[in-house]
């Protein structure tokens, strides 16, 4: 199997310091790079839109996580199949992996972009969307699902690149669409004053050229990952694996949008200036965020390919480089966003009032950011093994299931109805969800240790 030394990291031999490092800054990059177009989209449409304009678009972040979730958690299964069979050096498997992949990224595509045009009037009505601005988001959303196959397309086939440690070209890709997107933005609304439909088709463009870049890419690659699109069809057992390593991440992730809503719920309790405030400084966390979550992602594909060649010894490396690395980002940039957290938050609201909430919802959770990181890099590591439904239902129960606990229950006592209260929730349920990962993922070692040994 031929690899192409430009692009692709060995991750079954060498350092695993530094080559998970070489892996993660593209992928931190990339996050950071889509951070800033999609607030490049909320800038235009809000200074030449409009208020309206701007909520609209604003309003229709939760819904399109949502129904994306789902069909993102999937991609993650392609990854830890790609990763799986590149470090096994079953060619065959990999070719029928990729062309699964790609096949099911269209499907999804296709799926998501009749959901959005079909039924986004009424979602967002049962989200309560402000009446002056229904029509707006309605639009909005509707233009922007017509791009949602191109979407797919990339997040799978970036996915696959990604599996052979390939995390620069899907960076470059990403960074010539937003550039992309954001002239299209300035043109579609200052020149052709086409408001929230503007923004979305400018996305929607740029996502395309995306999703053409990839797949021109998996074309011209020779080795296992080449695509060729004749050949794309659903390999059943390919599918099946897929599906079982991919749909529990996406359901995870949709449970987590649901009761992110509750939660900002019990937020929105405490009046505008809190919300604003607080709206302010989970964008901030954001950055943080994914600075942990591009170790994360380093960890599945470096997990995946070790399991895959058998190197088991190697994956406990894997797990303690992701660990170091989500400790360092979470509490360097986490106390730094603190530090100059008033700075920050002036960026977004001139308000003393907010400003103060903001600063307090960033004492709290981003000072013990590197909870987080450190359990989902576990995580991580259990999806590499193949064991996706585990880390799911706990991560459910404890990092979800508990925190909705909490605000059903301590919050509802009169003496702690605060924000404080709130935002206590997050380190105490990163804290126990971790814990149980650690066991899960030592029980699952032995597990594999044993099945060696019995096959030896």
């Amino acid at each position: 199997m031929e690899k192409s030394k430009k692009y692709e990291i060995d991750m079954c031999s060498g350092s695993v310091f530094k080559k998970m490092l070489l892996f993660a800054l593209p992928l931190m990059c990339s996050s950071v790079l889509q951070l800033l177009f999609n607030a490049a989209d909320i800038v235009v449409v809000g200074r030449f839109a409009g208020d309206n304009a701007l909520a609209a678009v604003g309003s229709t972040s939760s819904l399109i996580n949502l129904l994306t979730n789902l069909f993102v958690g999937l991609s993650i299964g392609a990854n830890v199949l790609v990763a799986q069979y590149y470090g096994a050096k079953k060619e065959k498997d990999l070719t029928e992996t990729v062309h699964t992949a790609m096949l099911i990224s269209i499907f999804s595509g296709v799926i998501l972009t009749v959901i959005g045009i079909v039924a986004a009037r009424q979602i967002l009505t049962w989200m309560s969307a402000p009446p002056e601005v229904l029509e707006l988001a309605v639009i909005y959303i509707r233009v922007y699902f017509l791009g949602m196959t191109s979407t797919m397309i990339y997040n799978f086939g970036s996915a696959i690149l990604r599996a052979v440690g390939d995390t620069k070209r899907p960076l470059y890709y990403l960074l010539g669409a937003g550039i992309v997107n954001v002239v299209l933005n300035l043109i579609f609304v200052i020149f052709f004053d086409m408001g929230v439909a503007g923004v979305a088709a400018a996305t929607a463009i740029s996502q395309t050229i995306s999703a053409f870049l990839v797949v021109r890419c998996l074309i011209k690659e020779q080795d296992g990952i080449h695509l060729e699109l004749k050949e794309l069809r659903i390999v059943k057992d390919k599918f099946i694996k897929i599906v079982q390593i991919g749909l529990p991440a996406g359901f995870q992730g949709i449970v987590f949008s649901l009761s992110n809503v509750v939660i900002q719920s019990a937020i929105n309790s405490f009046g505008a200036i809190v919300v604003a405030g607080n709206s302010a400084a989970s964008n901030i966390e954001g950055f943080i965020y994914m600075g942990m979550n591009a170790f994360y992602q380093a960890t599945i594909s470096f997990t995946s390919q070790n399991y895959g060649a058998r190197q088991y010894k190697r994956i406990n490396r894997i797990l303690l480089v992701g660990e170091l690395y989500a400790i360092i980002i979470g509490v360097v940039f986490g106390n730094l966003a603190v530090f100059f957290g008033e700075g920050l938050l002036s960026i977004y609201t001139k308000s003393p009032e907010a400003i103060a909430a903001g600063m307090l919802r960033l004492s709290m959770i981003c000072a013990p950011y590197a909870l987080c990181g450190m359990m989902d890099v576990l995580v991580g590591a259990l999806r590499g093994i193949g064991y996706s439904v585990m880390p799911m239902i706990v991560s459910l129960i404890g990092a979800c299931g508990l925190r909705l606990l909490w605000i059903a229950t301590v919050f509802q006592i009169p003496e702690y109805h605060t924000q404080q209260t709130i935002y206590t929730s997050y380190p105490i349920t990163w804290t126990v969800t971790m814990m149980v990962h650690a066991i899960c993922f030592i029980w699952a070692r032995r597990k594999i240790a044993k099945s060696e040994k019995d096959v030896n």
